[in-house]
């Protein structure tokens, strides 16, 4: 196969259009809606690991539409009714399917080889200081996985050459997945089929921790099983008798049973943390992970005089550090608190969003009324810690009224809940300073408890 060949049948053919899709399809996705992956340390454009993975949950679109794609390219023959003419010429049969494989394969690594481009051209220009190499298999394993899925519909259409075969396969590949998807709803993602299984499929779940990357042992399972697929596919395609077809099937099921093998039992032996990614960086008292470097230089002085305030306000049980949160949750899970240190994490809207006197004001509102669980989903924190922080905030400042850690929003209930804060700040700022000093610990131990912080302002009993 040369290189004039290769152009007339990328030109004469079909097969530069799944490169096409997977391209403008994943970019439409990415780059025209406002989803979830615009959003975070773990957005596709924040990290080079969270914007491989991301591009790996695209999959989950682009997967099952390839293989049908492939089996649409895979009819020509049997469409043109040239089958049977072609099998008398005396070029070898692996080499006629090279030429139609070779141009698949090459589109659609090109297409997503561009996907993966743009998205590192973004990370580049972005704000992270942190290049870590492990992106890389999670990208090269996607890539094959297309063209795996790609080269096999082929196959199976020169196979049974009927025009439900490409629906059929897309249908089963569509199955597949849904069968074998992980989500994140745990600290690490899991799905109903058993992960050996799950992990057959190339589609990871969507990123949600910046911190977590694909282990060795899944990358070398997912690519034996891939390269099986793709095996049988071109198998298939360069077949000429029934019995070299049954034979065809062998790669997949050794690959397969050679994945099962190598593939970890358990999610927490899937997704690791990057032990690199996630060593502190400190400047005094003020650390951060290495994968949020880029933030250090603004947080410190801010964090060190956020220190300075919670001195005064509590004396001896005031935090003396700041850190990043770094410890893995189930959504919805309460994190453990420390009076010693204040938490921050880069996924709340309200600390990622902070700069000047309003990072202050936040480190020192997380000090004194610290969330058991923090906002990471972008929509806001609760209105009940929110309310809690910035009365605590407000009071150490020495400000003369409150003053919300966020805008208040129009809904009813927000609005009572605020009302409720400014009861609650007009009643402590009426008492003697050494009882509002004293209402000031007793929120801030009622915090570390996870109970509620405007009862302790008040002076009421926690329900």
């Amino acid at each position: 196969m040369n290189g004039r060949v290769l152009h007339i049948e990328l030109k004469r053919s079909v097969a530069p259009w799944p490169g096409v899709v997977v391209l403008g399809g994943s970019l439409a996705v990415l780059c025209l809606i406002d989803g979830i992956w615009w959003k975070g340390t773990a957005g596709w454009t924040a990290q080079w690991t969270s914007m491989a993975l991301w591009t790996r949950y695209l999959l989950g679109f682009w997967w099952p539409l390839v293989v049908g794609m492939g089996a649409v390219y895979g009819l020509r023959d049997s469409r043109s009714r040239m089958a049977e003419l072609l099998t008398t010429t005396p070029l070898p049969a692996w080499r006629r399917a090279a030429l139609p494989a070779g141009a698949m394969a090459l589109v659609l690594a090109s297409g997503f080889g561009l996907l993966v481009l743009v998205g590192g051209v973004q990370v580049s220009l972005g704000a992270t200081t942190y290049t870590s190499p492990g992106w890389l298999p999670i990208s090269l394993v996607a890539a094959l996985a297309l063209v795996a899925a790609a080269v096999f519909g082929m196959g199976v259409a020169r196979a049974l050459p009927s025009v439900l075969t490409p629906p059929a396969l897309t249908v089963l590949f569509l199955l597949l997945i849904s069968l074998l998807r992980q989500n994140n709803e745990e600290a690490l993602p899991s799905g109903v089929a058993p992960n050996r299984l799950a992990l057959l499929s190339p589609v990871t779940a969507d990123p949600r921790e910046m911190l977590l990357t694909l282990s060795d042992s899944v990358h070398l399972g997912q690519t034996l099983w891939l390269l099986g697929l793709l095996a049988t596919g071109f198998a298939l395609l360069s077949a000429a008798t029934r019995r070299t077809r049954l034979l065809a099937v062998a790669p997949t099921l050794a690959g397969a049973a050679l994945a099962v093998l190598i593939l970890p039992a358990a999610p927490r032996d899937t997704y690791v943390v990057d032990k690199t990614a996630a060593t502190l960086v400190c400047d005094g008292p003020v650390c951060v992970t290495r994968a949020n470097h880029s933030h250090l230089p603004e947080l410190a002085p801010r964090g060190k005089e956020a220190l300075r305030v919670l001195r005064d306000s509590l004396g001896g049980k005031a935090p003396n550090s700041v850190r990043e949160d770094t410890e893995l949750r189930a959504l919805g899970d309460e994190r453990r608190l420390s009076g010693d240190v204040v938490l921050i994490d880069f996924d709340d809207p309200l600390i990622a969003h902070a700069a000047g006197a309003g990072l202050t004001r936040l480190l020192v509102a997380q000090g004194l009324a610290p969330n058991c669980a923090p906002s990471t989903t972008w929509e806001g924190g609760g209105l009940v810690d929110i309310p809690a922080q910035s009365i605590a905030a407000s009071w150490a400042l020495g400000d003369h009224q409150l003053e919300p850690l966020q805008q208040p929003d129009t809904d009813e209930y927000a609005q009572r809940a605020w009302a409720n804060a400014e009861v609650a700040w007009e009643k402590l700022a009426a008492l003697p300073p050494a009882e509002q000093r004293s209402r000031i610990a007793q929120v801030h131990a009622a915090a570390l408890s996870c109970q509620n912080e405007l009862t302790a302002l008040t002076g009421e009993t926690s329900p």
